[in-house]
């Protein structure tokens, strides 16, 4: 029989070498991380092509001066299977509200994040029909992952309101209008006013349980338990791919992003709700499309990782917040 005093012993040996373990890393990973990314954009990527003159013209910057109503930022990568659908919904949606509202401008950017196959190629046809001031093509030298991608689009963009939406089209497009009105409520229209009105899938969760394996459930609740304890916690769903931004808080929220992976999102709420920027989230019909980049188990171990390391590295000012952007 072990003894109390050598099972308190053993207790304060193991309870002091994990502090230890995370006092060493935190040293290291402040040594090892810069405080605020720095962002690389490779020469190529400054520019998209213009199919009508074969010129290539630069992007714009978040920066600027926004000329358009709204962006639509659309990830994508070995998406030319089911990009198609997805912009087939989304052009068909815009156009008829830029013909019913002399107001309404858009433009759309597809960001292939390193595509292998013929994304870009597919994405093209649609530039060539469309026109570059509606439609653009950034292509990405080498795959950063969906967070970086979507970066990448919105220091791009030239709306008041920014969107981005999966390439898979698992969101119906239509449903933008109620993130429009979200929107609306929370800036007032006003584009300079810091707000994020987000789509959520918490409303099917009782109906997508039934449809999961015992597996991916336990998964799912176990994915949610950790966004809650380290992350998020007034958010019921963080992941869905289809969130609305004004062009002031995205200048905000996309500079200081580090996670370009899939915990991308959450990261990127974490910084919302450290700046106080509102945040509404807004019932959206889904669909679930075949072909996911996402694999249950290793995609979702990787999530829970990236989750603890974004509450490690800015409780210990490894990652750091812009302080003027703090409310």
């Amino acid at each position: 029989m072990l003894t109390t005093e050598f099972v308190q012993l053993a207790l304060l040996i193991g309870s002091g070498s994990i502090f230890f373990l995370f006092v060493v890393l935190g040293i290291v990973l402040k040594i090892t991380t810069t405080a605020f990314p720095k962002i690389v954009r490779f020469k190529d990527e400054q520019y998209y092509k213009d199919p009508s003159t074969g010129d290539n013209r630069p992007f714009p910057s978040l920066e600027d001066e926004p000329t358009l109503k709204l962006s639509v930022i659309v990830p994508a990568f070995d998406e030319e299977k089911r990009l198609p659908i997805m912009l087939d919904e989304c052009m068909e949606y815009l156009e008829a509200r830029a013909r019913k509202e002399k107001d309404f401008t858009y433009e759309v950017i597809i960001v292939s994040d390193g595509s292998r196959d013929r994304t870009v190629d597919v994405a093209m046809k649609y530039v060539e029909k469309y026109g570059v001031e509606k439609l653009r093509v950034l292509a990405l030298v080498q795959n950063r992952g969906k967070g970086g991608a979507v970066r990448m689009g919105m220091l791009s963009s030239r709306g008041q309101f920014l969107l981005f939406a999966d390439a898979d089209g698992a969101t119906k497009f239509a449903d933008y209008g109620k993130l429009e009105r979200s929107m609306m409520e929370l800036s007032g229209s006003e584009w300079k006013r810091d707000a994020l009105a987000i789509g959520s899938r918490a409303h099917l969760e009782e109906e997508a349980t039934a449809q999961r394996t015992f597996f991916r459930t336990i998964l799912m609740h176990g994915f949610h338990m950790l966004v809650w304890t380290f992350a998020v916690k007034k958010i019921r769903d963080t992941q869905c791919g289809f969130k609305l931004v004004t062009r002031s808080a995205a200048r905000k929220l996309f500079q200081v992003m580090h996670v370009e992976r899939w915990a991308f999102d959450v990261e990127l709420l974490f910084i919302a709700q450290s700046y106080n920027i509102p945040i509404e989230e807004v019932a959206v019909n889904w669909t679930e499309i075949e072909g996911s980049k996402l694999t249950p188990f290793w995609s979702w171990l990787q999530m829970g990782r990236d989750l603890m390391l974004i509450w490690f590295r800015y409780a210990i000012g490894a990652w750091q917040l812009r302080k003027e952007h703090s409310n």
